[in-house]
């Protein structure tokens, strides 16, 4: 077992946060979570009826009792949409946690660093607790942290491209600057890109397309759950320190000469 992650005062004993967006059917998606062991799923909350119920609700099938609900502000591109978005998911009884999205550019789908922290000042004076997706920006990272973000979510990569972690230093950065937990969101692609985020030390992965969009998404789900396991224990035990040349396993000093 790994140890338990804290944000705000909750605590989560899995370190893997998933999506429910693009899985080929709300069953398999309920089965994706369950393999992946997660205990908090975000939810694009203009992107579902929230008047829908039974099956037809994608609410229906997230079990509540054990997955805590991370509504998010997906879509949105200016500070006033995305905190009008988060007060109809506190409104509609979703959560007053939100993961907020201020998109800046429709191509790349990065954020709008500038909105976002408009944004992440005023959620925080309503009350919200606000986990602010952002690039993987150190001094942006600082700034939300400052306005009081209850974690920051630097970008991996860009959303749904499962490029894997392309600028690890940052995310070193981030992480020994910040005092609230760091969850690296988006850009991942298979196990060992989760494993990576986690050895750098993220204290949690948020992915929704490399699960949703694998070939089998429980199957990938478990490997996922799996991965931020092993990363969280890499990094905890302290990797090796990176060398030019060999160093043999078995030291020649000390052997029995005959």
């Amino acid at each position: 077992m790994i140890d338990a992650l804290t944000i705000a005062g909750r605590t989560f004993t899995s370190r893997l946060v998933v999506g429910t967006g693009k899985y080929p059917s709300h069953e398999i998606m309920q089965a994706a979570h369950l393999a992946a062991g997660t205990e908090m799923v975000t939810v694009a909350v203009r992107r579902v009826d929230l008047s829908a119920t039974g099956a037809a609700s994608l609410l229906n099938w997230i079990d509540r009792s054990r997955i805590f609900l991370l509504p998010n502000t997906a879509g949105c591109y200016t500070a006033d949409e995305a905190v009008r978005t988060a007060h109809l998911a506190r409104e509609a009884g979703l959560s007053n946690w939100i993961k907020l999205e201020v998109i800046g550019d429709e191509r790349t789908l990065f954020p709008d660093n500038e909105a976002l922290l408009v944004a992440t000042r005023e959620l925080v004076r309503e009350g919200f607790v606000v986990l602010p997706y952002t690039n993987d920006d150190p001094i942006a990272c600082r700034k939300l942290e400052d306005a009081g973000a209850a974690a920051v979510m630097p970008l991996g990569a860009p959303i749904g491209s499962g490029l894997g972690i392309q600028n690890p230093n940052n995310l070193l950065i981030i992480k020994e600057q910040a005092r609230v937990p760091v969850i690296v969101d988006a850009g991942v692609g298979t196990a060992s890109d989760a494993a990576v985020a986690m050895e750098l030390g993220a204290d949690a992965v948020l992915m929704n397309t490399a699960i949703a969009g694998a070939a089998d998404p429980v199957a990938m789900a478990g490997a996922m759950k799996h991965a931020v396991i092993a990363g969280r224990l890499a990094f905890g035990a302290g990797r090796i320190a990176r060398k030019r040349y060999a160093s043999a396993s078995s030291p020649l000093e000390g052997l029995i000469t005959r």
